[in-house]
């Protein structure tokens, strides 16, 4: 979805920067016939797992800061993010690196979830976890970092940094999940907010956060479970020089 409405041209060469294991670099390869994708993660391990899963020839991947780019002004015609602007200390500071490396008239984008909104996933997790500890208020993601991910910040912050045709639009997806242990096995293992608590939990407290859990999530009658998962996405261009 995002891909797609981006309208990127054909032949044309894009930087993923925070790409992870590299889901949106195959978006990219799968739907945009770029010429190349360069995927830049901060993690080796990332990076590695990135390169193990797309073998294109377009795609290669490094290591490095997306507050900092080691590319030249102008390298690119199109950068994007997804799912990382937020966890950066300097938010405008680091989009500003991406329009640099963006050619004039290229395209900046990125796509964060909507966190304080719609991602139900997590909305329901951290509800069921400051019911059982207030403190987790601390630990959820929704803090300051975080405003980032609400449409008028997002759009402003495209703005403040000189970006033109500024859009901001949701992209909602179904996340079904079979029954309550296929939603549960995931905050078992990683390293988001919610992952972390939920390591932190002794095992009675994990049971405690599970039944509650259990209990408010909305099931359907064969026990599987659909939620919403909806992301901001953001779009502009750089202006011509």
């Amino acid at each position: 979805m995002f891909v797609d409405w981006l309208g990127v041209a054909p032949r044309s060469a894009w930087l993923d920067v925070g790409c992870g294991t590299g889901a949106l670099s195959q978006a990219i390869i799968a739907r945009t016939a770029p010429t190349r994708v360069l995927g830049i993660d901060k993690s080796q391990a990332f990076a590695a797992r990135a390169k193990s899963l797309i073998s294109d020839d377009r795609f290669s991947v490094n290591t490095g800061d997306a507050s900092r780019l080691a590319m030249p002004d102008g390298s690119f015609d199109a950068v994007v993010s997804g799912l990382m602007l937020n966890a950066v200390p300097d938010q405008r500071g680091t989009l500003s690196e991406f329009v640099r490396v963006t050619r004039p008239g290229g395209v900046v984008a990125t796509y964060l979830w909507d966190y304080d909104g719609e991602m139900q996933v997590l909305r329901y997790f951290w509800k069921a976890a400051k019911a059982l500890d207030p403190a987790a208020d601390a630990l959820s993601d929704i803090d300051e970092a975080y405003a980032i991910c609400k449409p008028d910040r997002l759009k402003s912050t495209f703005v403040e940094v000189g970006l033109d045709s500024v859009e901001v639009r949701a992209l909602d997806v179904p996340a079904h999940f079979r029954d309550f242990d296929d939603y549960w096995a995931p905050l078992q293992r990683g390293h988001a907010p919610s992952q972390e608590h939920v390591a932190s939990l002794s095992d009675v407290e994990k049971v405690r956060l599970k039944d509650h859990l259990r209990a408010i999530l909305p099931a359907n009658p064969d026990g599987s479970i659909d939620l919403l998962a909806r992301a901001w996405a953001a779009k502009g261009a750089r202006p011509p020089t």
